[in-house]
Protein backbone atom coordinates (compact mmCIF):
# COMPACT_ATOMS: atom_id res chain seq x y z
CA UNK A 1 0.00 0.00 0.00
CA UNK A 2 1.14 3.21 -1.17
CA UNK A 3 0.42 5.78 1.96
CA UNK A 4 0.04 9.38 1.37
CA UNK A 5 0.06 11.57 4.32
CA UNK A 6 -0.71 14.65 2.96
CA UNK A 7 -4.16 13.58 1.88
CA UNK A 8 -5.46 12.67 5.26
CA UNK A 9 -6.55 16.35 6.38
CA UNK A 10 -8.56 16.02 3.16
CA UNK A 11 -9.86 12.94 4.17
CA UNK A 12 -10.55 14.37 7.60
CA UNK A 13 -12.46 17.47 6.49
CA UNK A 14 -14.52 15.44 3.76
CA UNK A 15 -16.14 13.68 6.53
CA UNK A 16 -16.32 16.45 9.54
CA UNK A 17 -20.02 17.41 10.84
CA UNK A 18 -20.91 20.80 9.53
CA UNK A 19 -21.68 23.19 12.38
CA UNK A 20 -23.95 25.45 13.33
CA UNK A 21 -23.07 29.29 12.36
CA UNK A 22 -24.31 31.49 14.73
CA UNK A 23 -25.65 35.14 12.53
CA UNK A 24 -26.47 38.00 15.13
CA UNK A 25 -28.70 40.28 12.84
CA UNK A 26 -29.66 42.86 15.58
CA UNK A 27 -28.69 43.87 18.87
CA UNK A 28 -31.60 44.46 21.35
CA UNK A 29 -31.20 48.07 21.18
CA UNK A 30 -30.69 48.34 16.92
CA UNK A 31 -34.43 46.08 17.00
CA UNK A 32 -35.81 48.76 19.16
CA UNK A 33 -34.83 51.56 17.39
CA UNK A 34 -35.40 49.89 13.95
CA UNK A 35 -39.28 49.47 15.40
CA UNK A 36 -39.95 52.50 18.03
CA UNK A 37 -37.74 54.70 16.84
CA UNK A 38 -36.62 57.23 19.52
CA UNK A 39 -40.19 56.21 21.76
CA UNK A 40 -38.92 56.28 25.28
CA UNK A 41 -39.39 52.97 26.51
CA UNK A 42 -38.87 51.08 30.63
CA UNK A 43 -38.08 47.79 31.17
CA UNK A 44 -41.25 45.79 32.34
CA UNK A 45 -40.79 41.92 33.25
CA UNK A 46 -43.48 40.15 34.10
CA UNK A 47 -43.56 37.21 36.34
CA UNK A 48 -45.89 34.51 35.28
CA UNK A 49 -47.89 31.93 37.00
CA UNK A 50 -48.02 28.52 36.13
CA UNK A 51 -51.13 28.94 34.83
CA UNK A 52 -50.20 31.53 32.30
CA UNK A 53 -47.39 29.78 31.48
CA UNK A 54 -49.76 26.59 30.43
CA UNK A 55 -51.85 28.64 28.37
CA UNK A 56 -48.73 30.23 26.49
CA UNK A 57 -47.90 26.88 25.87
CA UNK A 58 -51.19 26.09 24.95
CA UNK A 59 -52.10 28.71 22.48
CA UNK A 60 -48.43 28.23 21.01
CA UNK A 61 -47.14 24.79 21.18
CA UNK A 62 -43.98 26.49 22.71
CA UNK A 63 -42.81 24.57 24.95
CA UNK A 64 -39.91 26.79 26.14
CA UNK A 65 -40.93 28.51 29.24
CA UNK A 66 -41.62 32.06 28.59
CA UNK A 67 -38.47 34.89 29.71
CA UNK A 68 -40.45 37.96 31.32
CA UNK A 69 -37.67 39.70 31.67
CA UNK A 70 -36.92 40.88 28.40
CA UNK A 71 -40.31 43.40 28.41
CA UNK A 72 -40.39 46.99 27.69
CA UNK A 73 -43.44 49.22 27.40
CA UNK A 74 -43.27 51.80 24.82
CA UNK A 75 -44.32 55.55 26.05
CA UNK A 76 -47.84 55.83 23.94
CA UNK A 77 -48.88 52.21 24.33
CA UNK A 78 -46.70 49.69 22.51
CA UNK A 79 -44.79 46.80 23.90
CA UNK A 80 -41.42 45.57 22.68
CA UNK A 81 -40.83 41.31 23.51
CA UNK A 82 -37.87 39.29 23.46
CA UNK A 83 -38.54 35.55 22.96
CA UNK A 84 -36.70 32.04 21.93
CA UNK A 85 -37.77 29.33 20.28
CA UNK A 86 -35.62 26.30 18.98
CA UNK A 87 -35.95 26.19 15.14
CA UNK A 88 -34.64 22.50 14.27
CA UNK A 89 -31.99 22.25 16.79
CA UNK A 90 -30.65 25.86 18.03
CA UNK A 91 -32.06 28.15 19.28
CA UNK A 92 -33.46 31.45 17.36
CA UNK A 93 -33.88 35.11 19.49
CA UNK A 94 -36.07 37.04 18.01
CA UNK A 95 -37.88 40.02 19.21
CA UNK A 96 -41.94 41.42 18.60
CA UNK A 97 -42.90 44.68 18.22
CA UNK A 98 -46.88 45.33 19.23
CA UNK A 99 -48.57 48.70 19.00
CA UNK A 100 -50.97 50.49 21.14
CA UNK A 101 -53.89 48.07 19.87
CA UNK A 102 -52.22 44.99 20.55
CA UNK A 103 -51.40 44.07 16.67
CA UNK A 104 -47.64 42.97 15.45
CA UNK A 105 -46.07 46.48 14.07
CA UNK A 106 -42.82 44.91 13.82
CA UNK A 107 -40.84 41.61 14.30
CA UNK A 108 -37.06 41.14 13.67
CA UNK A 109 -34.62 38.26 13.65
CA UNK A 110 -32.25 38.60 16.47
CA UNK A 111 -29.63 35.70 16.54
CA UNK A 112 -30.42 32.95 14.46
CA UNK A 113 -27.75 29.43 15.65
CA UNK A 114 -28.94 27.06 12.92
CA UNK A 115 -27.11 25.77 9.74
CA UNK A 116 -30.49 26.46 7.31
CA UNK A 117 -33.74 27.85 7.16
CA UNK A 118 -31.94 31.88 7.64
CA UNK A 119 -34.59 32.97 5.33
CA UNK A 120 -36.82 33.71 8.15
CA UNK A 121 -35.10 36.59 8.98
CA UNK A 122 -35.43 37.91 5.10
CA UNK A 123 -38.18 40.88 5.31
CA UNK A 124 -40.57 39.51 2.80
CA UNK A 125 -41.34 36.78 5.31
CA UNK A 126 -41.48 38.80 8.64
CA UNK A 127 -44.00 41.40 7.03
CA UNK A 128 -46.46 38.75 7.29
CA UNK A 129 -47.02 39.11 10.81
CA UNK A 130 -47.69 42.90 11.01
CA UNK A 131 -51.44 43.95 11.58
CA UNK A 132 -51.81 40.42 13.12
CA UNK A 133 -53.39 40.37 17.23
CA UNK A 134 -54.25 37.51 19.75
CA UNK A 135 -57.28 36.64 17.79
CA UNK A 136 -55.32 35.91 14.54
CA UNK A 137 -55.19 32.10 13.90
CA UNK A 138 -51.28 31.99 13.04
CA UNK A 139 -50.81 28.96 11.56
CA UNK A 140 -48.55 28.40 9.07
CA UNK A 141 -49.32 27.20 5.69
CA UNK A 142 -53.01 29.00 6.41
CA UNK A 143 -52.58 32.91 7.06
CA UNK A 144 -48.31 32.40 7.21
CA UNK A 145 -46.53 30.79 4.49
CA UNK A 146 -44.17 28.43 4.85
CA UNK A 147 -40.36 28.62 3.88
CA UNK A 148 -39.21 25.77 1.77
CA UNK A 149 -35.96 24.49 3.70
CA UNK A 150 -36.58 26.48 6.60
CA UNK A 151 -40.01 24.78 7.58
CA UNK A 152 -39.75 24.04 11.14
CA UNK A 153 -38.00 27.58 12.00
CA UNK A 154 -41.23 28.89 10.30
CA UNK A 155 -43.47 27.02 12.12
CA UNK A 156 -41.31 27.88 15.23
CA UNK A 157 -41.22 31.44 14.90
CA UNK A 158 -45.02 31.82 14.47
CA UNK A 159 -45.72 29.55 17.26
CA UNK A 160 -43.52 32.05 19.01
CA UNK A 161 -45.16 35.44 17.88
CA UNK A 162 -48.45 33.56 18.80
CA UNK A 163 -47.15 33.42 22.02
CA UNK A 164 -45.81 37.14 22.30
CA UNK A 165 -49.34 37.68 21.25
CA UNK A 166 -51.45 35.62 23.76
CA UNK A 167 -48.99 36.99 26.68
CA UNK A 168 -49.97 40.90 25.22
CA UNK A 169 -53.73 39.54 25.75
CA UNK A 170 -53.46 37.30 28.67
CA UNK A 171 -51.40 40.10 30.86
CA UNK A 172 -49.52 42.95 29.06
CA UNK A 173 -52.78 44.95 27.58
CA UNK A 174 -53.97 44.78 31.48
CA UNK A 175 -50.63 46.69 32.73
CA UNK A 176 -51.29 50.07 33.56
Amino acid sequence: MNWKPALLPVAIAAFAPVGAHAKVYLSVEQAQQVMFGNAPMSLSPVVLTGDQQDQLHAASSVSLKFDGHRVWKVAGGGWFVVDEVVGKHETITYAVGIDAAGKVKDIEILEYLESYGYEVADASWRKQFVGKGADAPLKLGRDIENIGGATLSSKHITDGVKRVLTLYDLVLKHVA
